[in-house]
């Protein structure tokens, strides 16, 4: 009888066990899961620039060669190599000795033919009184005519000849043709120069304003022009340093006489930059931040909130009840790690750019602001 009891009571026992388990069981299967944290960004619309760096290269907006125009021996150079220089100064000195010369042989030369002229002019005023009470033959008065108007000719070769010796010695002063800043001398005293010569003398460039210089696709170049047009007269272009730092310098695109490349289908847009401390030299190698579109009201989402599925773009929504679902949208220009919302979004959503990968549609979030790279990082080093 006591043994019946004792396993009676074990039995109850079992029992009172294993409805305790299924108690704990349902309970906790009906507790609902926790919200997913995740951090997302407040859609606002704001105004957008797009535009590219292009490699470009610096080109003076004048350039002359110092040429001789005649042949001696230089005999100084009378400028400092890396200066500015003004119009019409003398840059370098030609023997002059040989055209002096010159200028007083063909001066001699003229007064010589004055001379004859003067004479012939005599014989023919003698002779046209004579001829008249035909004391003379008229073959004689004509010949005495026809030696005046030889005389006078000769006169006029002899000035000119004069003229050009004058011109040749003036030439021996070698003088810059524009103002600007003047390379190195590629000749030196005791040279001798002449009109021929393939190399010059020096060269002149103006770099107050300088060219830079930018191959582009012809394709785009309808598009620059219509927004030159419809937002500002002249398209500015900020012009950076090799290395991609800006240099604080801007210009503007010049659409006169563009041509495009037959060979590789490209054309050479020119920007107009103002150099005043002569910081663009010619032939330095810069780089142009050339606009391709203004949008006044642009959505954009961080890079990493976009997640792909057999190349369709889409991003995770927060709705009203804080729950995400994915939603379709299409992409266009990627700006600073950020790209342009073309369709399927408008401001005010909520997209989720952390936390991404442990979502599915329907699930309960748990919103937190996102905060870029840097604005972290800004403030950990206010903390520290």
């Amino acid at each position: 009888m006591g043994s019946k009891y004792r396993h009676l009571s074990s039995v109850l026992a079992g029992l009172a066990v294993l409805a305790l388990a299924g108690c704990d069981a349902v309970q906790q299967g009906g507790t609902a899961p926790a919200p997913l944290q995740v951090s997302v960004l407040t859609l606002e619309a704001h105004e957008l620039s797009v535009s590219e760096d292009l490699p470009a290269r610096v080109a003076a907006v004048r350039s002359a060669e110092i040429r001789a125009q005649i042949g001696g021996i230089v005999q100084r150079r009378l400028f400092e190599q890396g200066a500015e220089i003004k119009a019409g100064a003398v840059l370098f000195q030609i023997n002059p000795a040989p055209f002096k010369a010159e200028v007083d042989s063909a001066a001699a030369a003229l007064q010589r033919a004055e001379a004859v002229l003067s004479r012939a002019r005599v014989q023919a005023e003698r002779l046209t009184s004579l001829v008249q009470a035909e004391a003379v033959s008229r073959q004689l008065y004509d010949d005495a005519v026809a030696q005046r108007e030889q005389a006078a000719a000769d006169v006029a070769q002899a000035r000119a000849t004069l003229a050009r010796r004058k011109l040749d010695l003036q030439f021996a002063s070698v003088e810059a043709p524009i103002a600007g800043r003047i390379d190195q001398a590629l000749v030196s005293e005791g040279a001798l120069v002449s009109p021929t010569d393939a190399t010059p003398m020096a060269r002149i460039q103006q770099i107050d304003q300088v060219y830079v210089d930018v191959r582009q696709s012809a394709s785009i170049l309808d598009a620059l022009r219509q927004q030159a047009g419809s937002a500002t007269p002249e398209l500015s272009v900020e012009i950076l340093g090799s290395d991609g730092k800006p240099l604080g310098m801007r210009g503007r695109i010049l659409f006169s006489g563009i041509e495009v490349d037959a060979g590789t289908g490209d054309v050479l847009l020119r920007v107009l930059v103002d150099n005043p401390q002569r910081r663009l030299l010619p032939g330095l190698y810069v780089q142009a931040r050339i606009p391709r579109a203004h949008y006044p009201a642009a959505l954009s989402v961080p890079q990493q909130a976009v997640t792909r599925t057999a190349g369709q773009a889409s991003v995770w929504v927060v709705d009203a009840q804080g729950q995400v679902q994915p939603v379709r949208i299409e992409l266009g220009e990627l700006v600073e790690r950020r790209y342009r919302v073309v369709s399927g979004l408008s401001a005010g959503q909520q997209v989720v750019v952390e936390g991404i990968e442990r979502l599915s549609p329907d699930a309960q979030v748990a919103t937190r602001a996102w905060q870029p790279a840097v604005a972290r990082e800004q403030l950990s080093a206010v903390a520290r």
